[in-house]
């Protein structure tokens, strides 16, 4: 008698989720079902289809109502990150409103976040948050984001920022590796500004049209996550609030949310690649079936950590990165194992291997998170 395992359930198993979350998840599915391919947009000038973005309503998910917000929590953007990471569409889900518009809530004078926020909420208004170091680093993920300037430190390389004659800042320097930096209508810059004695890393605004910012898009592993390398040229730039500001404290905390929400979009891709693979499984080898069972437990136990980490109230320990290290090698096994099964572009080993380059490696999300909680005690610190 063959006891191999059956194909797993099309549907998750771990996450219970109220009635309002269900009807995100099977509204933002539908929709994203009748839109194009994956890569269908990567060769537009935007990189995403800026109909399909207003209409899902996620530019204002998480924003308060008095900004024209959903006003919607960590959970609901989650199930949001895990339908668009399922169907691989491009969007600005990521750059605006998981990396710049929390930036911006915590930041920003009550006048920025009332001329700023209602007009993300409405998705006229998309961002990128332009970082002169690697985002893992920067967001605090893999490294302590307080120690070194990374942001420029008056060297060569990173972003400098000056006093300009008539009191306002003006920017040099470069970033590369920005998503969704060629498109955006508002780049957030995080800039070296100070001499030695005042050395600091502050947040700008920088709009589209300003004299002096020179984009270019990247050519990019993942075609559905634009990436682009944006110059200041003597850009005029605005300071995002006020002084004394944390920056590396806000950016951290943004990073640790982030976290949480590559890790939905990395388990929503999983999950799809899985199912190609169950599709064409069909009566073939008991071995196979195993490894599909196999992954199957791998990518419901990093849903479980993702959510979990969603719901955790606060700034929490480091649930966004550790959940985030096991998404990402659920996604990579899944993707090596779908290859196998399906002829279409291997678009779910290139998220993968992208995420690694920009947000991990796995291995240094766990190391960081060791570190931070005292897992291994002061010697490993």
């Amino acid at each position: 008698m063959d006891t191999s395992p059956s194909a797993p359930p099309a549907e998750p198993l771990t996450v219970p989720l109220t009635q309002e979350q269900q009807e995100i998840r099977r509204t933002l599915r539908e929709l994203l079902t009748r839109r194009p391919g994956p890569g269908a947009h990567h060769t537009a000038t935007d990189g995403h289809d800026p109909a399909l973005w207003s209409r899902t309503g996620l530019a204002g998910l998480t924003l308060p109502e008095e900004y024209g917000g959903a006003g919607h929590g960590p959970v609901a953007l989650a199930l949001a990150c895990e339908e668009t990471g399922r169907a691989l569409a491009p969007s600005p889900l990521l750059a605006t409103t998981v990396l710049a518009t929390p930036l911006l809530a915590a930041l920003g004078t009550p006048a920025q976040r009332a001329a700023l926020l209602p007009r993300i909420a409405a998705g006229r208004l998309t961002c990128a948050l332009a970082l002169p170091a690697a985002p893992a680093l920067a967001l605090g993920l893999t490294g302590d984001n307080t120690a070194g300037d990374w942001a420029g430190g008056g060297r060569a390389g990173g972003v400098q920022a000056a006093r300009a004659a008539d009191g306002g800042w003006r920017l040099y320097g470069e970033a590369a590796r920005v998503v969704d930096g060629h498109s955006a209508g508002l780049l957030l810059v995080a800039a070296h500004a100070g001499g030695f004695a005042r050395s600091r890393t502050l947040l700008f605004l920088v709009p589209a049209d300003a004299p002096g910012l020179v984009r270019s898009r990247e050519p990019a592993l993942d075609v559905t996550r634009s990436l682009a390398t944006v110059q200041f040229r003597d850009a005029a730039a605005e300071l995002l609030g006020e002084e004394p500001a944390d920056v590396p404290g806000a950016l951290a905390a943004t990073g640790r949310t982030a976290a949480v929400m590559l890790a939905a979009e990395a388990v929503g891709t999983a999950a799809a690649a899985l199912d190609r693979a169950v599709e064409h499984l069909g009566s073939r080898e008991r071995a196979a079936r195993h490894r599909l069972a196999d992954l199957y437990v791998q990518v419901e136990a990093a849903r479980a950590l993702t959510y979990c980490a969603a719901r955790e109230p606060g700034p929490g320990p480091e649930g966004g990165p550790l959940a985030l290290a096991h998404a990402l090698e659920a996604l990579r096994a899944t993707a090596d194992e779908s290859h196998a099964w399906e002829g279409e572009p291997h678009l779910c080993f290139r998220r993968a291997a992208s995420d690694e380059l920009l947000f991990g490696p796995a291995r240094r999300l766990r190391a960081r998170a060791a570190e931070r909680t005292g897992l291994f005690g002061e010697e490993a610190a």
